[in-house]
Order: C-alpha cells, then structure tokens, then sequence
C-alpha cells in the first residue's frame, strides 16, 4: 500500500496532465479560429469591393453589411473589428503557451524572479483563474464545436485547479514536483523509529539568525572549521534540520558490582606509628 504522500502526488499530476492537455487543445482550436476569421474578413471585403465596382445594387451584401458579426467568424462588424478580433486570438494563443511553459516549470528562474505567481512558491489559484478567464473570453463568442468544447474543458480545470490552491494552498506544487519527491526517495534518515516521528524540523534554525547576510557568512565561515559538540554545532544542526535530542539516562559501565549478602570485607590501610 502506497503512502498518503504517493496518492497526493499521483493525484496532482493528474490534474497537472489534464490542464496542459486542456491549454493545447485551446492552443490549437484559436489557431484555426484565427485562420476561419481571417477568411471570412477576406471574403466579406472581396464582397465589399466587387459590389462597389457593379453598378446595380447587390442586396446580399447589403444584408451582410447589416449584421453585428462577419458572417462565419467571430470578428465584430465595426471600425478596426477585425484588427481586435485578432489580436484578442493571439493574445490566447501567447497566454496558452505562456501556461504550458509554466505547468512544466520551465525556466523555473524566469517564473521565480519575473513572474511569481506562475512560480513554485506560489499554489495552483493563480493558475486556474487565468485558466478561467481564458476559457470564459472564449465562451462569450460564438465559436465552433471544437473551440467551444475546448474552452469549457479549460474552465473546467480551471476551477480545479483553484479547488486545489484552496486546499494545499502555497505547497501544492511542491507536493506534485518530481524533483522534490526523487530527493525524499534518497533521504538516508529515517523518517518513523517504533512508531515516532522523528523527521528533522526545517525551519529548526531560523530563529537563530534574523540578517540573511549574517547566516550565509556563518554558513560560509563554519564549512572551513569544525563545530564540535558545543553551541555552534546545536546550531549547525538546526540550521541542516535537524534537532540533537537528549540522550538517555542510564548507569555507567565502572560502577561496582553489588556484594553477595551475609558476607563482609575487610581492608587494612596503613597506619603512621607515632
């Protein structure tokens, strides 16, 4: 039977597969939205120019030129619809590659310094309100089926994910990362001795330093020289995670062995003589 810990990390990449199956769907579905628009915008103008060469007057494009929306795409008939319309699908397609960059971790340095929230010390919350607010700019369009069951499968795991930032909050990506779990598979420590906790504490040395600059010389300083077993290595230790417990009392080896009863010793101890 696998350990609470082993159904936690099964369960979060699931999530995590689900959700990046979810933004290349939405990936590839406004990409041919996209292409659909652009020819609908063509024909309708190819429409436009033919019906102001002809002198009779075409009633169909004149309906055409009444309705809100292109006929066959998702591009409003206005001023500079079509430029907005486009740039609103490939603002999606950047977001949804920006996502699935960021659910494989990758660069984990650009995320952490640049972007926070899509970073590790940050839960899934901010992940599935994005997912959400994509999904839902999609949905108030009028999209075809592909694009349409995409987007709500999106926003489906969108709400999950937030589900999920509820529950585990900041750890969540902890617990799912793979490189976090391969270096607790290498611990050597143990981690229960007849039934006790006895993982190390890792915030144990905190409180010893408050200037991150005042630690990290002392760290610097303390891997040249030896502690010992006086003060500087309880600090050490604590500062590693690891807490020196108290040994347990027992009898030393050179006490002397209890006398049979009944009998008595004597001893003669020189005496001055005055």
């Amino acid at each position: 039977m696998l350990p609470p810990r082993a159904y936690v990390f099964i369960s979060l990449n699931g999530v995590r597969a689900l959700s990046i199956i979810a933004l290349l769907l939405v990936f590839a579905s406004n990409i041919v939205t996209l292409v659909n628009d652009v020819r609908a915008v063509n024909a309708f103008m190819a429409a436009g120019k033919v019906a102001d060469a002809s002198s009779t007057t075409n009633s169909t494009y004149e309906e055409m030129a009444d309705f809100d929306y292109i006929s066959g795409s998702t591009v409003p008939n206005q001023p500079a619809g079509a430029f907005w319309a486009v740039l609103n699908r490939l603002l999606i397609i950047g977001q949804a590659i920006v996502l699935i960059m960021s659910e494989f971790g990758f660069p984990a340095n650009f995320w952490a310094k640049y972007f926070p929230v899509l970073g590790r010390d940050f839960g899934l919350g901010p992940l599935g309100v994005m997912q959400m607010l994509i999904g839902a700019a999609i949905l108030s369009h009028r999209v075809d089926t592909f694009t349409l069951v995409s987007a709500f499968f999106l926003f489906s795991i969108g709400c999950l994910n937030v589900l999920l930032g509820l529950i585990f909050r900041a750890g969540a990506k902890g617990k799912r990362s793979l490189t976090s779990w391969k270096e607790h598979a290498k611990s050597a420590l143990p981690t229960h001795v007849a039934g006790v906790d006895v993982r190390p504490v890792v915030n144990a040395g905190a409180a010893f330093f408050s200037n991150p600059n005042e630690k990290s010389a002392s760290l610097s300083s303390a891997a040249k020289s030896g502690f010992g077993f006086g003060r500087q290595g309880e600090k050490a230790a604590g500062l590693k995670g690891y807490l020196i417990s108290k040994p347990i009392e027992s009898l030393p080896r050179y006490v002397a062995k209890p006398h049979p009863t009944g009998s008595t010793e004597y001893s003669s101890t020189p005496t001055a003589v005055a």
